[in-house]
């Protein structure tokens, strides 16, 4: 930050790469899910920055109306200040004092974790330009005749006492109850039965549905039947709506409280009433428990019916039930005067433009439910009934006409247009505000300013920005409303690809939440394990659009990954250099570490290329944990206190300095430090600006001797172990092969890892002997005082008898006819094939036993 490494300017000389941040909730701290989806995004413009591209991640806060104007009310309470006792505009100073205090914590955190922003670009989505973005477009689709005001059923949430959006409503699997009510025929001493899970809505029943084919009611048609409790008569209606094999059959009409209702209240021209107020209490047309909560109502509903002999029966149902996606509140369909963008047509290039690709969604199996989302949509409820937000540019005249207009002094010149005697101070601004998404679904174009100067360079040279990070869970919310101003607005999609996280879980596959106490606080995560840690430990695993089930032990591998990086430093600056050595014998492992990297860089690359940025991690994890610490410095480290050669020394400062690249992204902390530790550098020649390492092309054969090597050293090594021969007791291998000069590149380092004296070429087998082989090439170590003869006939004999017993018990089973016949086919191959094993086991130990 001091060397301005995150700023970037448009620069022509470079190709520009560009990410803009989820903006996350003024409101918010870092959860488990921030820390995935912006440890992704710093990974991706650390490398673009280091390939040479003018990256620009542009951060920033949503002002998030719900949360934050709970937030508000809920500090204002503990000061003994009710909002409804103070005026809009005070609310609004308490609002934005709140926001200056709070409002920019999670983005601090995000520093924490090493996320490379362009800090100084940080935007809010209320701050003046982007407030009069959103006004703008909001009056300029309006005049488009694309923005209706009406009465419609929306989802109420009786908590934020709001309108939302069908996609801020989250469905649950509830268990509920089903209650089967009795309502009288009018006239007659006859009932119909009808099933519901919410009874204190009878109370606005309008009428009784019928299929017209149903044989059971077709006494019922033309008559009326009579509201339990209140005995209000509704007429009995027919529809083929309604479903003859769900509940009875029948089905009570509340126009006001649900939308498949409302479609049929308007069909039958049915009388509406809406018994809630917008806090969840029953009003006066509710007749009865009035001012009381709807959920309290239920139960007292239930037990009335069951008192006047109404109520049927009850049964547990399970049902899906919407909750708010701010408050969690049960949702309650509600008439409602509301402000609609009309979605049908403005979403169509949206649709196209990712179903043809020209707009890539990762991974792609996300297309069918973008599809889905776009080819169904409804109107877009875009008024919010709160005062923290943008407040919708409509004004009203006196008898209740409106116009809309970017600022009062305009909108009064068009007022004048219907009424010239009117005055500024006539003209009523709408009380609402706009949906939280009708801001940030312009957030591509209004962070780099491209409504209030179209043309200015940043939005010329920015613009489309390149991949957007986010969670599949906000897709319709934000990702395709992006899409879709993108299109409206620039005549071009606003990023090129969209990486589509996972969900973080527990180990459990349980969602991270505070209410289930089941997310680590990532700040204590990061004290404990190293930001590099848990970065690591995130990635680990997480593929694309595949939930992330997290333990806290990746974590811990990555600050062990952290920890063997900085033991290798201590070793590589450990040792001491004379001039005189040449390092001859270690040319093969330089020459074979230098085509390990080649190649590992390629599968980085192409794991890149395809936003698989765990494997990315996994690739460059294994060569610096396998190839670089465990061969490569084992190869090429000299005895101890004892010198290395310049050029060996030079080449593994090399290879610490590319893998500390390559490695960078991921781990930016422990790559700068190492980067500086490494070489003298001055404080601007720092890693995060150095170039990306470029890939060679790998030479075949040495990895292949090289693979070789390691195999023979393996095999070698596991013999030692079987035979409990001492690593420091020197050995000889023989080496019976056609190809026996292959073996001359990687001798020496044969003979150092596995502590031999001498590789030889043999014609014959060696008895006495273990032997290995390895693609037809056999290896034999002579074992001839190696060993204790007797105690190696001992354990031959031990285990000869153990699998002469473990051979008869395999065909004892497989002579009984009565487990051959019934058992399923591949268990009884699986027991022919450990009676093979044991066969051949049998007969190499025979022979072993005949040499001693």
């Amino acid at each position: 930050m001091d060397n301005k490494f995150f700023h970037s300017e448009p620069n022509p000389d470079k190709e520009p790469y560009t990410i803009v941040i989820p903006p996350p909730n003024v409101t918010g701290v870092l959860h488990m899910g921030h820390m995935l989806n912006n440890t992704i995004q710093d990974v991706l413009i650390r490398k673009a920055r280091m390939e040479g591209k003018e990256a620009c991640w542009v951060p920033g806060t949503d002002h998030a109306s719900i949360a934050t104007e709970a937030k508000v009310v809920a500090m204002l309470k503990e000061k003994g200040i009710n909002k409804s006792d103070i005026t809009r505009e005070e609310f609004l100073k308490y609002a934005w004092e709140w926001k200056e205090k709070y409002g920019g914590i999670i983005l601090e955190q995000l520093k924490k974790l090493g996320a490379s922003c362009d800090w100084d670009r940080t935007r809010f989505t209320m701050e003046e330009s982007l407030s009069d973005a959103v006004i703008e477009v909001f009056v300029d689709l309006y005049n488009k005749g694309l923005i209706y005001r009406g009465v419609r059923m929306v989802n109420w949430d009786p908590q934020g006492k709001t309108a939302l959006s069908d996609d801020e409503v989250i469905y649950k699997e509830v268990q509920s109850k089903l209650y089967y009510i009795n309502y009288k025929i009018e006239g007659e001493d006859t009932h119909v039965t009808i099933a519901t899970t919410r009874p204190e809505t009878i109370l606005g029943d309008t009428a009784i549905c019928i299929n017209p084919n149903d044989e059971r009611y077709q006494h019922l048609k033309g008559k009326k039947a009579l509201v339990p409790l209140i005995n209000r008569p509704v007429p009995i209606i027919e529809d083929d709506y309604v479903t003859m094999e769900f509940g009875t059959g029948c089905l009570k009409v509340t126009p006001a409280h649900d939308l498949n209702d409302y479609e049929l209240g308007r069909k039958h021209k049915l009388e509406s009433i809406d018994i809630l107020n917008d806090d969840g209490t029953l009003n006066e047309k509710a007749q009865i428990f009035i001012g009381e909560d709807r959920f309290v109502v239920r139960k007292k509903i239930a037990k009335e019916l069951e008192n006047t002999g109404q109520l049927a029966k009850v049964e547990e149902y399970v049902n899906s039930v919407g909750f708010s996606e701010r408050t969690d509140a049960v949702i309650e369909p509600k008439l409602s005067m509301q402000w609609f963008l009309k979605m049908e047509d403005i979403t169509k290039p949206a649709l196209k433009n990712v179903m043809n690709d020209e707009i890539q969604l990762i991974p792609p199996k996300f297309k069918n439910t973008y599809s889905h989302w776009m080819e169904n949509v409804r109107d877009w409820c875009i008024s919010r009934q709160l005062w923290w937000g943008h407040q919708i540019p409509a004004y009203y005249l006196p008898n209740g006409n409106f116009v809309v207009a970017e600022t009062k002094e305009k909108a009064l010149e068009k007022a004048k247009e219907k009424d010239a005697n009117i005055t500024i101070d006539q003209l009523a601004q709408d009380e609402d505000v706009l949906d939280t998404w009708f801001s940030s679904w312009l957030w591509p174009i209004s962070v780099f300013d491209g409504f209030k100067d179209p043309n200015n360079k940043d939005i010329n040279y920015y613009y489309p920005t390149n991949d957007l990070v986010t969670a599949p869970e906000i897709l319709f919310f934000w990702v395709a409303r992006m899409i879709i101003a993108g299109y409206e607005y620039r005549g071009e999609k606003p990023f090129k690809n969209v990486y589509l996280t996972g969900i973080v879980r527990d180990k459990q596959g349980r969602k991270m939440s505070k209410s289930l106490g089941n997310s680590p606080d990532p700040l204590d995560l990061i004290r404990e394990y190293g930001a590099d840690g848990v970065r690591t430990g995130m990635l680990f695993s997480s593929p694309a659009g595949n939930d992330l089930l997290f333990d806290v032990k990746l974590c811990e591998q990555g600050r062990n990954f952290t920890n063997k990086i900085w033991n290798a430093f201590r070793l590589v600056k450990g040792w001491m250099v004379d001039e005189n050595l040449d390092g001859a014998q270690n040319e093969a492992a330089i020459a074979w570490f230098s085509a390990r990297f080649d190649q590992t860089l390629a599968e980085v690359e192409d794991h890149f290329s395809k936003f698989r940025i765990s494997d990315a991690l996994m690739s460059i994890y294994k060569l610096i944990w396998d190839d670089f610490c465990s061969w490569y410095l084992e190869m090429v480290k000299p005895e101890y206190q004892k010198p290395i050669d310049p050029k060996t020394l030079e080449s593994t400062i090399n290879f610490f300095e590319k893998l500390m690249k390559m490695l960078h992204p991921f781990m930016p902390f422990i790559t700068e430090e190492l980067w500086h530790e490494l070489k003298a550098r001055d404080s601007k020649d720092c890693i995060i600006v150095a170039s990306w390492p470029k890939a060679g092309k790998p030479d075949e054969q040495i990895l292949a001797a090289g693979a070789q090597a390691f195999e023979i050293v393996t095999n070698i090594r596991n013999i030692r172990n079987a035979k409990q021969i001492s690593p420091k007791e020197p050995l000889t291998l023989k080496v019976r092969s056609e190809h026996f000069e292959q073996f001359s590149t990687f001798t020496p380092v044969i003979i150092k890892l596995a502590n031999l004296t001498t590789v030889e070429a043999t014609e014959q087998k060696e008895d006495n002997a273990a032997s290995f082989v390895i693609k037809g090439d056999e290896f034999f170590i002579p074992l001839e005082g190696s060993i204790d003869l007797e105690k190696e006939r001992e354990e031959l004999q031990k285990e000869l008898e153990y699998t002469r017993g473990f051979l008869v018990s395999v065909d004892k089973k497989l002579s009984n006819e009565r487990f051959v016949n019934s058992a399923p086919a591949q268990v009884v191959e699986m027991e022919k094939k450990k009676k093979a094993d044991a066969e051949a086991k049998l007969k190499v130990l025979e022979e072993s036993l005949a040499k001693l």
